[in-house]
């Protein structure tokens, strides 16, 4: 080992945020062979969990929790709860807490995202968002009480949260302020049969509707009409968790964003960015990426240790320092398996798979012939060989690939 691959084992590494990003981070240097001090930050008390059972089992009361299975001792992790960052200094490599300060050599963001509040809602009763564990156990009761619960937003988190209250026998309405479910994420002539699957789950999707006001015990539309609600769950969406930066320099983008470049290094020297609060560049798709989704938060750790193990300014990256994901995620509603792979803007091409009534069906997306974005529905095995398809940049037959019968690598030119 050189001198300079010494001095950089020797490090300090902090990491800011004990969810997916910052554990794996954590992980990842050690399983690298990172040999420094690591000190994990986290704004929560509890041991550091996954957030996807939040919303499903730990929220129906069929798991308790959903703390990762990592033993940080063995690790020689630092592991420093409850304690939240409230600024940065980069000239004095420094990380501000009200704790005090602390120092590092190489500082690792993973804050995450925060969910946006609904304007005017701030200290009414009964009105919850669903982002963490404490969340999660103040629905708890909600739910096993059987409450009419009004959700807002039909996006990813309101369908999964409906699901469950559904499954908890509650009468639930999802309030939607577009003409569809899931309007941010995908086109309307994809998600149209998905509106169905509310009134077939016993749900009631009301859209072109807007909150206008909540008062206890009730949510007001603009129209309106006053809707029952012994509880209301607010879902329209997140942003990065990145407010706290304020006045350190890094560059944001415009969502809020750390702009972190293709080995997730942020503007300022020693600084690293990964998961929901840092957006990439993606060779791949030709635009910079902003995925708020868990596999993006289990990828990426890997590729900043890579760099802060290797880091040495001026060399040629190495395989495995470039981040540049096909980006994947999963959704379990409604008694459906939804699974997306890519990224679908810029595709000039839909060709679907199945009957979008039916209980399974996938849709691609093609540009210029290439396999760029596939969502399945019940279709896991699509899923799988669509996902390596893209990964390999694949042209596809359309005609084939529009065949349900016929596997998907099959259809590959």
């Amino acid at each position: 080992m050189s001198e300079t691959e010494q001095t950089a084992q020797s490090r300090r590494v902090v990491i800011v945020g004990a969810g997916m990003a910052g554990v794996q981070t954590a992980v990842a240097l050690r399983e690298q062979g990172f040999t420094g001090s690591i000190t994990l930050i986290g704004a929560e008390p509890h041991q550091p969990y996954d957030r996807p059972p939040l919303s499903k089992a730990v929220l129906l009361g069929t798991a308790e929790g959903s703390a990762f299975d990592v033993d940080f001792e063995a690790l020689s992790v630092d592991l420093q709860l409850g304690r939240e960052a409230s600024g940065l200094r980069p000239q004095a490599h420094e990380l501000d807490t009200p704790a005090g300060p602390v120092a590092y050599d190489v500082l690792v963001i993973a804050t995450g995202a925060e969910p946006l509040a609904l304007p005017g809602t701030e200290g009414v009763p009964g009105v919850h968002l669903l982002r963490t564990l404490d969340d999660a156990e103040r629905l708890r009761p909600v739910l096993q009480r059987q409450h009419d619960i009004v959700v807002v937003g039909a996006g990813w988190i309101g369908a999964e949260f409906a699901t469950a209250a559904r499954e908890a026998g509650c009468a639930v309405t999802v309030v939607e302020a577009a003409d569809r479910p899931l309007p941010g994420a995908l086109p309307a002539e994809v998600t149209a049969p998905m509106t169905d699957w509310y009134a077939q789950s016993g749900a009631e999707l009301l859209t072109d509707a807007r909150v206008a006001s909540v008062e206890p015990g009730t949510v007001v539309l603009a129209d309106g009409r006053r809707l029952a609600a012994g509880a209301v769950v607010v879902g329209i969406g997140a942003r990065p968790a990145t407010r706290w930066l304020a006045g350190s320099g890094i560059a944001l983008g415009a969502d809020g964003s750390i702009t972190a470049d293709e080995r997730l290094r942020t503007s300022l020297p020693d600084v690293y960015a990964v998961g929901d609060c840092a957006s990439f560049p993606s060779g791949r798709y030709g635009q910079r990426l902003l995925v708020h989704h868990w596999d993006n938060a289990l990828q990426g750790p890997r590729t900043v240790a890579a760099n802060v193990i290797g880091a040495d300014a001026g060399r040629p990256a190495e395989p495995g320092e470039i981040y540049d994901p096909v980006p994947y995620f999963w959704s379990e509603q409604f008694g459906r398996f939804v699974q997306y792979a890519g990224h679908h803007g810029g595709a000039g091409t839909l060709v679907r798979r199945g009957d979008p009534a039916g209980a399974s069906w996938s849709v691609l997306w093609l540009r210029d012939g290439v396999l760029v974005a596939l969502l399945a529905v019940g279709r896991p095995r699509d899923l799988a060989q669509g996902r390596r398809l893209i990964e390999s940049g694949a042209r596809l037959d359309e005609r084939r690939a529009a065949d349900p019968a016929v596997p998907l690598k099959a259809a590959a030119l």
